[in-house]
């Protein structure tokens, strides 16, 4: 079995299988725009964190953080903000799969390396 380099990606995978299930977990499931919005971005994070967890890059992590802050802001963007289990669902999850995608960024010693190297 191969070792998974950041425990984020594995929770950021489960995280986005949750996203797939909660609009029928948490009742929304009839708010269709909401139910394909979590839905299409759980599936996009389940895609990017097994990935990230086979071959990890910087890119992966970046696409989960901005996977995150689109899950947070696409209540407002695409008016579901109404929805409460929706919206909430959507903050919270968001706010964990971004901070655990900045915690890899800031923790991995590779990833960091890149961010100190000079631009000629």
């Amino acid at each position: 079995m191969k070792h998974v380099k950041h425990w984020q990606d594995a929770v950021n995978a489960l995280l986005g299988a949750w996203l797939v299930a909660s609009p029928w977990v948490l009742g929304f499931q009839s708010v269709l725009v909401a139910a394909a919005v979590t839905t299409a971005i759980g599936a996009l994070l389940v895609a990017s964190s097994v990935e990230a967890m086979q071959v990890p890059q910087a890119w992966e992590e970046w696409l989960d953080v901005m996977l995150g802050v689109g899950l947070m802001l696409a209540p407002v963007l695409f008016g579901f903000g109404g929805v409460a289990p929706a919206l909430q669902n959507a903050l919270i999850t968001g706010g964990v799969v971004t901070v655990l995608a900045l915690w890899v960024l800031a923790t991995d010693d590779e990833f960091a390396a890149n961010w100190e190297e000079p631009i000629r």
